[in-house]
């Protein structure tokens, strides 16, 4: 059972991100725009698409993400983490390929610039933490 702290502290993000026109309807076109572009990219496309079996499955996923980080829905229970293990042509440009991308669909479909802003904290923190988990050795130099 969720504790009434849990429930307003969730719904004032809510309330908070659909003042700037973050909501659910909202992360499913930014999810779908931004996933067909990645699968034409010349980089990342090829990436993507060998990693990927079932794209609805996935960008069902994926929309459960962003709605659990953007929202605080608690939709999704996956570990991306482990997901990523398993795609071995994932290299360190990846991730400044993907911010890139992610940034311009943004730009170009979010209202505002704060929701533009308030996805790209949130991209750079989950991007940040993935390329660290893949390719931070402490003997070696880090991947910039």
């Amino acid at each position: 059972m969720t504790s009434p702290h849990a429930l307003a502290a969730r719904q004032k993000i809510r309330e908070d991100a659909a003042r700037i026109g973050v909501d659910e309807a909202f992360i499913s076109t930014l999810v779908d725009t931004f996933y067909a572009r990645v699968r034409e990219h010349p980089q990342l496309g090829p990436v993507f698409n060998n990693a990927v079996d079932d794209w609805p499955e996935h960008l069902t996923k994926l929309k459960q993400f962003w709605e659990s980080v953007a929202l605080n829905a608690g939709v999704y229970s996956g570990r991306p983490m482990q997901a990523h293990m398993r795609v071995a042509a994932i290299e360190p440009a990846h991730f400044g390929q993907w911010l890139y991308l992610f940034e311009q669909t943004l730009r170009d479909i979010a209202p505002d610039e704060e929701a533009v802003e308030y996805f790209m904290v949130r991209a750079h923190r989950i991007g940040e933490s993935l390329k660290l988990g893949l390719f931070f050795r402490p003997d070696q130099p880090y991947p910039g």
